[in-house]
């Protein structure tokens, strides 16, 4: 390693010194590189073991490399999913001196994949929709708090399960800027790269056979611009009506709850004659269910997982008749009694395949099908062996690794102490 080595960080990680930054990238030793699934991209990209967890390293320009990296860290900071940026890597050169392209290092997303390794032999419609839902919401997000990506892709995005639907992560900010707002014409500009790209995708994976037959790859990415604008509409758009129809004013935060955001500041005014009232939401964050189920529970999880987790710790509180208690002392109590014992009967060994939020979302729905199958109520226990048995145990292993060999495993039973019926 060369002497001349700079490294940037907000907290350096010493073990960065002992990667071999003196070989270009792509002759990296294997046994530092992490076999995990990655997308497209313009520059080298590899993953790579670091102090017991994983990164992704970029090979690219000093310039650009401390330029994305400055991004990430301001988007961090406006709360928009992205990756973790840990280090830009600079002056790199090889052990007879010649120069090496930099490289940004970011903290690899457990539990995400690119959109080429959400299938398993072909792409089916419900999911290529679902994908494109998931980078319109991330979409709008960007683009409320003032930020053009200029390279919208599901090549440069990652994306989580989440309780039936996805949720989307930036991974790649090369080309974005952040603006005080953005035009109309900024907007469209990224809707339209946007619907261009995943077309491209969508027809390549087609062309390679890795998709379904009956997926129209321009209805698909049409569906990126009309998720986009009914929900850009819902979280900007004004709305005038009677002021004897002030009920509306509610209305209109509560379907942005369950949109998933929270209203921050909402603009009324009054027409000269105070018989219309015009109401405009100026500042809006995501992340409503998440942060009451943090806030009860303790539990991060994403959007959808939270809410599901919500809606059956309602369900626990409405059949132990405990509405009248204070709404956190139960949400504890459900933690404790239902979630927590669910988790830990998990073996260990299957722990890694989905995170522990969508485990419980799955286990639910499985539930739900077993009671339909069988006419009978299902006790939580005898729910949580059967999905263990015939979904979990089938399941990739999502955290870190692909296709992970995986043995017999007697399911724990008697670790759950409680058998909550949950509603789903």
């Amino acid at each position: 390693m060369s002497g001349s080595l700079n490294i940037t960080a907000a907290t350096v990680d010493p073990a960065l010194l002992d990667l071999p930054w003196s070989l270009p990238l792509e002759v990296w030793p294997d046994d530092t590189i992490a076999a995990l699934p990655k997308g497209i991209s313009r520059h080298l990209v590899r993953f790579v073991h670091l102090s017991g967890y994983v990164v992704a390293i970029k090979e690219t320009s000093a310039e650009l490399a401390r330029k994305e990296y400055d991004m990430l860290r301001t988007l961090q900071r406006l709360d928009i999913p992205c990756v973790d940026p840990i280090a830009v890597i600079t002056n790199r050169t090889t052990v007879g001196g010649e120069a090496l392209e930099s490289s940004l290092v970011t903290r690899h997303l457990k539990f995400s994949l690119p959109y080429r390794a959400l299938f398993s032999q072909t792409l089916r419609p419900d999911t290529a929709t679902r994908l494109v839902d998931a980078l319109a919401v991330l979409l709008v997000r960007l683009h409320v708090v003032g930020f053009f990506w200029g390279d919208v892709s599901l090549s440069n995005t990652l994306f989580r399960r989440d309780a039936g639907a996805f949720a989307a992560y930036l991974v790649d900010a090369e080309t974005g800027q952040l603006y005080d707002g953005l035009s109309n014409g900024q907007r469209e500009n990224d809707l339209e790269i946007a619907r261009v790209n995943i077309a491209g995708e969508l027809f390549d994976l087609q062309a390679g056979g890795k998709m379904a037959e009956e997926v129209d790859p321009i209805a698909i990415s049409d569906g990126i611009v009309a998720q986009y604008r009914t929900l850009w509409k819902e979280l900007t758009g004004s709305e005038q009506f009677d002021s004897s129809e002030r009920w509306r004013i509610n209305d209109r935060v509560q379907r942005l709850n369950d949109l998933g955001f929270d209203i921050e500041e909402l603009a009324i005014k009054t027409d000269e004659t105070g018989t219309k009232v015009r109401i405009q939401p100026k500042v809006v964050d995501a992340g409503h269910h998440s942060r009451r189920l943090l806030r009860l529970t303790g539990l991060d999880a994403q959007e959808n997982q939270a809410r599901r987790l919500l809606n059956d710790l309602d369900s626990y509180t409405a059949s132990f008749g405990k509405q009248n208690l204070d709404e956190e002392v139960v949400a504890h109590e459900w933690a404790q009694r239902v979630f927590e014992p669910v988790i830990r009967a998990i073996p260990r060994d299957l722990r890694g395949r989905l995170e522990p939020a969508e485990i419980f979302h799955q286990l639910l729905d499985h539930r739900w099908y077993m009671a339909q199958n069988e006419s009978r109520d299902i006790p939580l226990a005898e729910a949580v062996s059967s999905y263990v048995e015939t979904v979990l145990r089938h399941r990739r292993d999502e955290a870190t690794v692909i296709d992970p060999p995986t043995g017999a495993i007697t399911l724990p039973v008697d670790v759950v102490a409680d058998d909550w019926r949950s509603t789903v």
